[in-house]
């Protein structure tokens, strides 16, 4: 099946808002192994719509729309994939009832034109939308398929786990499988070097790469009868990838490095502390994003200035004299002063120079050094981050906290 993703609103063409639905869509067909060839957006215009979803329809078996489906005269999504299908409008009672229950339920006013939302083309299956007033759906004819989302992230996004995914699964008589394997510390074209004729030899299951910030992701698919037969066929085929790759692997469907670090930490009942200088808590930050990181993150200390490495660290003057902040030194004695005074299992140090100002030929920007210390284990990383990007200082801090959580999941193999 060809998927098309067709995002609607001025607002998005303008930049005023950020289109993640795409970027979350995309992520979720793939995940059940719908192929998204195109991407488009267009602006609350009734012809320029018609257009794009003409476009659209002519070379996709499925397309998923986002916005224009709420209350006010330019939400015209609905009308405009009715009139591609010749289906007249009509009252859908139970979207109605929905959408009136709503506004009791949160103390507000429901004025007239909510109602057009309860109006659907004539046969379209509804979606019930648990977290706002306008319903999903999805138009079939002639093989042809269209289903329509809400545009807010909040509303969509739990939608389309909870109605399109089993909607577009029933679809198929066949079940599809993913694992997705997670590396850090390997390039994506490195991964491809050692792994290209596997990914070419394998059809099913298929192994596709997907490179993040520093990371890099294997999605390994099977299409099977049943879960358990795609499960058989997945099993070796991840084991495989992980003994070719080595090291580099923290992990399977874990989510995230910080998530990984989380349930390694609670899974060996440790605890972790942290030591920032140039990252200012960013690493404390993602590890405590994670649901149940309070159980095992002990304490974040920011010391930006050499007094608080020194006086609430415990970094040596000498040190910070002879060797400077930014050093092996230094983000050595922060690991181990914040595990003393935390008590923690593993202490975690990041000190380096994230700009774009403060660099010198000897220790340019982007130069860090990271520390993990533990009972068994110490190392500390240097690193050369820069990449030469305008306006680089956030991309140097995500990559060094990212280093920083990896190194700490290594750091744990040995507790």
């Amino acid at each position: 099946m060809i998927a098309e993703i067709l995002c609607v609103g001025t607002e998005l063409l303008l930049g005023d808002i950020v289109n993640t639905n795409a970027a979350y869509a995309a992520r979720e067909l793939a995940a059940i192994g719908i192929n998204v060839y195109f991407q488009s957006v267009v602006g609350d215009n009734p012809s320029r719509l018609k257009q794009a979803l003409s476009l659209a329809l002519s070379r996709s078996d499925l397309v998923v729309m986002t916005g224009g489906l709420g209350p006010t005269y330019d939400d015209l999504t609905k009308e405009t994939v009715a009139e591609a299908f010749s289906l007249p409008m009509e009252l859908h009672q139970p979207s109605l009832n929905a959408i009136t229950a709503y506004f009791n339920r949160t103390g507000r006013v429901m004025t007239h034109n909510n109602e057009k939302q309860a109006w659907m083309p004539k046969g379209a299956r509804v979606f019930q939308n648990n977290y706002g007033t306008a319903p999903g759906l999805a138009v079939e004819q002639n093989g042809k398929r269209v289903v329509l989302l809400p545009g807010p992230p909040r509303e969509m996004e739990p939608m389309f786990h909870e109605e399109v995914i089993p909607y577009l699964k029933s679809l198929s008589d066949t079940v599809l499988l993913s694992h997705v394997i997670h590396i850090f510390g390997m390039g994506e074209s490195m991964v491809e070097d050692k792994l290209k004729s596997y990914m070419l030899s394998h059809l099913n299951p298929t192994v596709a790469p997907y490179a993040k910030e520093g990371e890099v992701q294997l999605r390994v698919t099977a299409s099977a009868k049943d879960v358990e037969e795609a499960e058989q066929r997945i099993r070796p085929v991840v084991g495989e990838i992980c003994d070719l790759l080595g090291d580099v692997v923290y992990g399977i469907d874990v989510g995230s490095l910080q998530n990984a670090l989380v349930q390694k930490l609670l899974e060996k009942n440790r605890k972790i502390a942290t030591a920032e200088s140039c990252t200012a808590g960013l690493v404390s930050k993602r590890i405590t994003e994670i649901a149940g990181s309070s159980q095992v993150f002990e304490c974040g200390i920011v010391s930006y200035s050499n007094r608080i490495k020194a006086q609430v660290l415990g970094v040596s003057e000498q040190t910070l004299e002879q060797y400077t902040e930014v050093s092996e030194q230094t983000a050595r004695e922060m690991a181990r002063g914040v595990r003393r005074l935390s008590g923690a299992d593993i202490g975690v140090s990041v000190t380096g120079i994230a700009g774009p100002g403060g660099g010198t030929p000897e220790k340019p920007v982007g130069l860090v050094y990271v520390c993990a210390s533990c009972d068994g284990f110490e190392e500390v990383l240097e690193l050369h981050l820069s990449r030469g990007r305008r306006n680089e200082r956030e991309n140097i801090r995500y990559l060094a906290s990212s280093n920083a959580l990896a190194l700490a999941i290594r750091a744990l193999e040995v507790l």
